[in-house]
């Protein structure tokens, strides 16, 4: 069976690590993911996920992310049921985060970059990114240089 997540989303609060009684680490944390479309109000509609992380995923976690940086998480599902303190069943869901990825780069100051778009409030897409180190001029003008 395969169970595969792969999600980028920001940090609803600084990742929480904490040590197991055999010394291991666990950092837990939340992320929000807004969804790809508008309600009626215009306004994206925002998912949260709870997420855990162990050893060194976790240090990593908690030593690079803070509360609203931009995350991608690699892992799997995991669901769960427990009881609570009323005795009532309750279902559980969280990523348990295999890799994460930063989501944007820093600054030389520290700050994160954050590049908005002027419509639409999102995140620009990033500069395009030419392998070659250049590009090819082509004048469409000219109909002599086609190939076909």
């Amino acid at each position: 069976m395969l169970n595969r997540i792969l999600i980028t989303g920001r940090l609803v609060a600084d990742p929480e690590l904490r040590k197991t009684q055999n010394d291991i680490s666990v950092a837990r944390f939340r992320i929000a993911c807004n969804r790809d479309f508008r309600n009626k109000d215009g306004e994206y509609p925002t998912d949260f996920f709870s997420a855990v992380a162990w050893r060194s995923t976790a240090e990593f976690a908690a030593t690079y992310f803070r509360k609203g940086s931009l995350m991608t998480l690699d892992g799997r599902l995991q669901s769960g049921s427990y009881e609570d303190k009323e005795g009532n069943k309750r279902q559980s869901v969280e990523i348990v985060v295999e890799h994460i990825y930063f989501g944007e780069s820093k600054k030389e100051d520290g700050s994160s970059t954050r590049p908005k778009s002027a419509d639409s409030g999102k995140a620009a897409p990033p500069p395009s990114f030419d392998p070659f180190g250049g590009g090819i001029d082509v004048d469409f003008d000219d109909d002599d240089d086609l190939p076909f």
